[in-house]
């Protein structure tokens, strides 16, 4: 474990305002990330590119502030951030840590490539996981046993009641309950596994850059995720891939139209 302070010269560039990405072809470019974000990206590229792991120290916030010449407030709202993904820990009085829980398994497979705030990086994560969750849910129609279909079917009933009572903690844990179950029924290890890591990448771009509300759009999630526990209920593997690509590309479409948002108001 290395308990000893990163050195100024090897933390990333300075947190300049990034230009995004382009969405769909358009060329007109607007910064639309405040500092926050730009910070908590920088945080995890140091982390990825220290190669730093569960327990290492990382720079106090205000040496954070020095080094990325932005202020403690900025830094702070960017530990808070990867404090909620368990990418970072705030020990009082002792300092900031990186964080010891499964996450960090991520950060070394991935951590040197996979950018939050990068759309490209983004949409790449969207077509990994419709890739895996419709194998994943073919196999489950062939393999799910009772008691699996059960779990399948009251993180159905969790999220509809989520929606419904507007309990947006309530949605999000049955929602990963959801996706872990339908994954954990095709009995294959691997798609578990490469299930469970693209949920937590995912969840690091939609912490950092898309606030999570429970709309129509949730009320959408809700009815694609009880398609898909039907056609695995009933046996039906082209039907559930199929349920499952329609649930990724409107979650994919709503994304698009979230940074659109924001690029363009």
């Amino acid at each position: 474990m290395n308990d000893t302070p990163a050195n100024e010269a090897a933390l990333p560039a300075q947190a300049q305002p990034a230009a995004p990405a382009a969405v769909n072809g358009s060329d007109e470019r607007r910064d639309y990330r405040p500092g926050y974000e730009i910070v908590a990206e920088r945080i995890l590229e140091y982390i990825a590119e220290e190669r730093l792991v569960a327990g290492d120290r990382l720079p106090t916030e205000i040496d954070l502030a020095r080094m990325l010449s932005t202020s403690r407030a900025v830094v702070r709202e960017a530990v808070k951030i990867l404090s909620a993904l368990g990418r970072v820990r705030a020990h009082k009085g002792r300092g900031l840590f990186v964080a010891d829980d499964e996450g960090m398994l991520i950060t070394s497979r991935w951590g040197g490539f996979f950018r939050p705030v990068d759309i490209n990086h983004v949409l790449m994560l969207f077509e990994f996981r419709r890739v895996q969750e419709m194998s994943a849910s073919s196999l489950a129609a062939s393999r799910a046993t009772p008691s699996e279909l059960r779990t399948i079917e009251v993180a159905v009933e969790q999220c509809r009641h989520g929606f419904v009572h507007g309990q947006v903690d309530v949605f999000n844990q049955a929602d990963d309950d959801f996706h872990a179950a339908v994954s954990a029924a095709s009995h294959n290890a691997f798609l578990v596994s490469a299930v469970r890591d693209a949920r937590r990448l995912q969840r690091q771009s939609s912490a950092i850059g898309i606030h999570d509300t429970l709309g129509e759009n949730t009320r959408a999630a809700v009815e694609e995720h009880e398609a898909i526990y039907r056609a695995i209920r009933d046996g039906r593997p082209e039907g559930a891939a199929q349920a499952t690509a329609a649930h990724l590309d409107r979650t994919l479409e709503d994304y698009r139209r979230e940074i659109q948002r924001r690029l363009f108001g």
